[in-house]
């Protein structure tokens, strides 16, 4: 068998067509299954669908039922008309998961041999899938809940259990579905013998024409079990000639209204002998309207019997209970279903006072009820528990008579029992889903950790307690949190010094030492701490036993969670497994976190060791900045540099390698050695230099492609006597340059045209541009990052950097750029941000404190307007 189709407890299966036949000849499965596809519970099957999909961020999720064949009862992200479609099992991947009774994990299809026939796969709709099978009550897998992707990807352990306890929760929806059909069905059956007072009772199933009479029908008709055909002929071949018509319009309008029927009619025996016979009924629909059923009674009205003779015969045949109280609480009357309910005779019950023979019953909803229907003369219906030895839900209907109190009830522990475990179930499920929306959102993991103890108390626990291990290993707790608001000061006392009183035996450390939950009773806990506050405040708090989750992340336990349980509370088995689902999201998530931070600080370092600190030619301060995005790997291809030529020119450089990734880092770390080096050895100009570049990237078969601008910075003598200075630039696809002029302004370059980028033609022509600037003057460059936005274009992001800098222009340099970055992305931009800038001060004038030392190369020509050469 492939190693992607895990084995289970049903044993692996060789094919899809080999799956089907071990589910069609499992019979009982079969039977199982076709009792929960007759039932309709498909909006709550809806809801488990999409919450599937997106916990495991899956685009299809499908609930299927599977007796003779798949039926798809719901899904999200399926085509339309999909649910309520059948499929031949051979047809299906939900097949395998099923015959195997375990979760079939696929992540790639298309390696998987028993898939690759599957239309689904053929049409390119599935390329990985997770099924889980559902089992119910008892014990036979009715169907699958699965998640699919079209392109292949990985399942991880999280996945494969959150789909396991999403099947459990379908099989719980549709067993739900079904005994509260089958239950709506009795009580409407009871309801309707109730109101015609008969015997006998009739379903009519208006689909398959089936007619069901029950014994006491039959033989009113005249029949006997083997006589009665189960037809409605059978009916109308008994019904009076003169009757049959008027009768048979009464069904027929029943039928047609989906209401109510009503006749008295004659019955002749084969003998001879005619019986009158008082009939009704109802007639019920499905979901479209369409009628489906007839049920109803009817009983013998020949002989005059007392009202209160045929009352006794209806509620002894009826399938409730029912007992009568007079006004002194005692009882009068007791069913045979009654005597069964309440497991006591009716020789034992009747003259027995109420509250005597159910002592439970006194101060509780049943008394309370009781009185309140006798003293306002309206009835009551409640559902209410009884404890033992009934140890049952029971739902009630009291009616206030002259004589006392009339009381029908029905049991409905079962009902009661899957409906709590329903409910119990999409209470976790909600838990897990809020965790994990909290670790995912969250910008702190640390802080997301902190807050878990809120979120599981008290669902999971009384109170709680997370622990983390600091990265040098010490354990630390980081959040508390108890039910009780009274109680939160003394938590907190104990969760501030509980870990220096705790030896190395103490649960907590057991579960940070191997990895495994620690239950431990508190008695145990307070014997292992020494005399002390820690000791003092676990005994005051008081629970009964406590149990230590560790947060596991990929291959080490990150901190513990310890859930703690109020004396005579036993936590239940699904409430622990709850609780370790949720420390191992904690745990993997701070384990994320903490790679996160290590491979960011680990990028980030290479980024800025690639880019160095500039020179400090005199009467020229440079200044750099780089900032990298806040919600990428915070390393990619753009760059800065400055330097100064052999001549002693001074060279500003601004690139960006396109992409956004380690490979851009170290193609940017490439192109730019190759620039200082070219422009280092030659000292050529800027065009030069961007074609040298490009002709090296050519010979070196680099594979990229990157923007680039490049300003050189001149002076002759007479420029330096008229306290001028040249700029010539080149760009390759690059922002252009912007001046602040020494009045503020900010000069328009107006003429710049970006020759080609990099990496496209090592022929093409490089051009460079000249502009005159004035001693005072700064020239900035940048990337763009620095003005792109999301909900705005270039231009717009130009706009706000020329006002920003005219803003700025009297700033100090360092504090300038600090400014323009904080005004144009606040701190956090969106992409990598470089600038570098210099600022060109007057060279008659000593150089400016503020511009810091003088650092330039010993092998660099001096600047003739030193103040030491003008010496």
């Amino acid at each position: 068998m492939d190693d992607t189709f895990r084995p289970g407890g049903g044993g692996p299966v060789a094919s899809t067509r080999a799956a089907a036949q071990v589910l069609q000849a499992d019979r009982p499965r079969t039977r199982a299954a076709g009792r929960l596809r007759l039932r309709d519970a498909s909006a709550a099957l809806d809801r488990l669908a999409e919450l599937a999909a997106r916990l495991v961020a899956a685009p299809i999720a499908q609930i299927s039922l599977l007796d003779d064949v798949e039926v798809i009862v719901a899904g999200a992200g399926l085509p339309p008309g999909t649910v309520g479609r059948e499929n031949p099992l051979d047809t299906t991947a939900c097949a395998v998961p099923a015959a195997e009774r375990a979760p079939v994990v696929v992540p790639d299809v298309h390696t998987e041999p028993r898939a690759a026939d599957l239309p689904q796969v053929r049409a390119g709709v599935v390329g990985a899938y997770l099924g889980a099978p559902m089992v119910d009550a008892g014990g036979h897998v009715v169907g699958v809940l699965c998640v699919a992707a079209p392109a292949p990807r990985p399942w991880s352990d999280t996945d494969v259990a959150t789909v396991r306890q999403l099947a459990a929760a379908a099989v719980t929806e549709l067993e739900l579905a079904a005994l509260r059909t089958e239950y709506e069905s009795d009580r409407l059956r009871w309801g309707l013998a109730i109101d015609a007072a008969g015997i006998g009772t009739f379903d009519w199933d208006l689909v398959t024409g089936e007619l069901v009479w029950d014994p006491q029908l039959i033989e009113m008709f005249g029949y006997d079990a083997e006589s009665f055909s189960g037809t409605i002929e059978a009916f109308n071949e008994r019904v009076h000639p003169d009757d049959l018509p008027r009768v048979t319009d009464a069904l027929q309008t029943s039928i047609a209204t989906r209401g109510d029927y009503e006749a008295e009619y004659r019955v002749v025996w084969p003998g001879g002998e005619t019986r009158w016979v008082q009939a009704r009924g109802r007639t019920l629909g499905d979901e479209t309207g369409t009628a489906t059923r007839v049920l109803g009674a009817a009983y013998d009205t020949t002989a005059e019997r007392a009202a209160g003779l045929r009352v006794a015969r209806v509620l002894e045949a009826m399938p409730a209970g029912f007992y009568s109280l007079d006004r002194e609480w005692r009882f009068t009357h007791v069913n045979a279903e009654a005597e069964r309910l309440l497991g006591r005779t009716r020789e034992e019950l009747l003259g027995q006072e109420l509250w005597t023979a159910f002592p439970a019953a006194v101060n509780s909803v049943f008394e309370e009820s009781y009185r309140t229907a006798l003293r306002t003369g309206t009835p009551v219906h409640f559902d209410a528990h009884y404890p033992a030895p009934l140890n049952g839900w029971y739902e009630l209907r009291a009616w206030p008579s002259p004589e006392g109190l009339t009381v029908y009830f029905l049991e409905v522990t079962e009902r009661r029992r899957v409906q709590d475990r329903a409910e119990r179930g999409a209470q976790r499920l909600a838990l897990l889903a809020q965790v994990s929306a909290e670790l995912a959102g969250a910008l702190d993991p640390d802080a997301a950790t902190a807050h878990l103890p809120r979120l599981v108390v008290p669902a999971l626990g009384d109170w709680c307690i997370v622990t983390v291990v600091d990265p040098d290993g010490r354990p630390r707790d980081v959040g508390h949190w108890h039910a009780d608001p009274a109680v939160r000061p003394l938590v907190e006392r104990y969760a501030a010094v509980r870990l220096d009183a705790m030896p190395a035996t103490a649960p907590l450390m057991r579960a940070l030492l191997t990895g495994e939950a620690v239950m431990e009773r508190t008695g145990a806990v307070v014997d292992l701490l020494a005399d002390g506050e820690a000791r003092d405040l676990l005994t005051a708090i008081g629970p009964e036993s406590a149990v230590c989750l560790p947060l596991r992340g990929r291959d080490r336990t990150l901190g513990v969670m310890t859930l703690y349980f109020r004396r005579g509370w036993a936590p239940r088995e699904e409430d622990v497994a709850t609780a370790q689902d949720v420390a191992d999201r904690a745990g993997l998530a701070l384990d994320n976190a903490r790679l996160y931070g290590q491979q960011q600080a680990l990028a980030e370092g290479l980024q800025r060791s690639l880019l160095t600190e500039p020179p400090e030619p005199d009467h020229a301060e440079i200044a750099v900045r780089y900032l990298p995005a806040a919600e990428a790997a915070r390393v990619g291809g753009d760059w800065y540099d400055a330097f100064l030529q052999p001549a002693g020119a001074t060279m500003l450089v601004i690139g960006d390698v396109v992409g956004h990734d380690t490979e851009a880092a170290a193609a940017m770390g490439q192109l730019r050695g190759l620039l200082r080096g070219i422009a280092t050895y030659s000292d050529a100009g800027p065009a030069e230099v961007l074609r040298g570049l490009d002709a090296s990237m050519a010979l070196l078969q680099t594979r990229v492609m990157a923007t680039a601008a490049v300003a050189r910075f001149e002076q002759t003598d007479d420029e330096r006597a008229r306290h001028v200075t040249r700029m010539r630039w080149a760009n390759a696809g690059h922002l252009p340059p912007l001046v602040i002029n020494p009045d503020g302004s900010v000069a328009e370059l107006a003429t710049w045209r970006g020759d080609l980028l990099l990496g496209v033609d090592a022929e093409a022509r490089r051009e460079e541009s000249v502009v005159t600037l004035d001693r005072g003057a700064t020239v900035l460059l940048f990337t763009d990052g620095l003005i792109e936005r999301r909900d705005a274009d270039l231009d717009a992001g130009m706009a706000r950097l020329r006002e920003a800098l005219r803003d700025l222009a009297d700033r100090p340099l360092q504090e300038m750029l600090d400014e323009v970055i904080e005004r144009l992305v606040d701190g956090h931009p969106e992409d990598d941000v470089a600038l570098v800038a210099v600022r060109l001060h007057r060279q008659d004038r000593p150089r400016p404190l503020d511009a810091g030392p003088n650092r330039v190369p010993d092998v660099v020509p001096d600047d003739p307007a030193s103040p030491a050469l003008r010496r």
